[in-house]
């Protein structure tokens, strides 16, 4: 029965703070018209640029980011990654190709997108060594 209660709490715990990145971005842009919110979009090279992993454990992964993330956006990770183990589906990987080539004509990684509700940018930032906190403050000062 501990057992049991264990494992109930591990799997309620996994998925009751799992972060929401959206893998289609026509879905992104339909549910932020839906909720009204605006979409964060980010290019990261998961698993070879350094601000990228640190980005992702010093924010992304963080409770304070994936609160309000659920609350005021709707996310999306256009991720590069570079080593064979960590490649995407073909699919995936042209998709995100598309939003570079629209979002992010000079290659940046990571860049951080705010987009309104129908992808059109309201503001750019990059990496910047500071708390989830102040990070998302950062961006909500895009939004204004």
């Amino acid at each position: 029965m501990r057992n049991l209660f264990i494992i109930s709490f591990i799997f309620c715990s996994f998925f009751g703070f799992a972060q929401n990145w959206k893998t289609n971005f026509e879905e992104a842009k339909a549910q932020a018209a839906k909720e009204n919110k605006n979409i964060v979009l980010v290019f990261s090279g998961s698993d070879w640029c350094a601000p990228c992993i640190k980005l992702d454990k010093m924010v992304w992964q963080s409770e304070a980011f994936k609160a309000e993330a659920d609350t005021n956006w709707v996310i999306y990770k256009a991720d590069f990654p570079k080593k064979k183990a960590n490649q995407l589906t073909a699919e995936l990987s042209e998709k995100n190709k598309v939003l570079a080539e629209k979002y992010n004509k000079d290659g940046s990684f990571p860049l951080v997108v705010l987009l309104d509700k129908t992808g059109k940018v309201i503001g750019k930032t990059g990496f910047k060594n500071c708390s989830a906190t102040d990070y998302i403050k950062l961006i909500h000062s895009l939004e204004k």
